[in-house]
């Protein structure tokens, strides 16, 4: 599959999941994802001045995953409104424990590079 010529959100998950092979990129991933809710709440309750801490935890702790442990382009780049959508989905996934599962479903798939 030409990862340009996603039909759905299930088939990007897919993707998406191949792009997250390494535990440790996941877990990057769900710190940057928990450290933007909290500077969200934290603007919300306190001052609108840590909305720009948001997209700065959010993307950067991403990234880096991408960048420097799983060494592949991150998703966002290409998708970047499904993306968000999977960050999220992966982030709830993690939090109930329920992410390898996830990942076992979905089975060995090939690793697609590009956009």
């Amino acid at each position: 599959m030409n990862p340009m010529n996603f039909r759905s959100l299930e088939d990007f998950w897919a993707f998406y999941v191949s792009q997250h092979s390494k535990r440790a990129t996941r877990h990057w991933h769900f710190v940057g994802t928990f450290l933007s809710i909290f500077f969200l709440m934290f603007s919300i309750f306190f001052s609108w001045w840590f909305l720009f801490f948001v997209p700065l935890s959010g993307y950067g702790c991403a990234w880096y995953s991408h960048f420097f442990v799983e060494k592949n382009v991150p998703a966002t780049f290409g998708h970047p409104f499904w993306s968000f959508l999977c960050d999220y989905k992966m982030f709830g996934l993690m939090l109930t424990g329920k992410m390898d599962r996830e990942i076992k479903r979905l089975g060995k798939r090939p690793v697609l590079q590009g956009f």
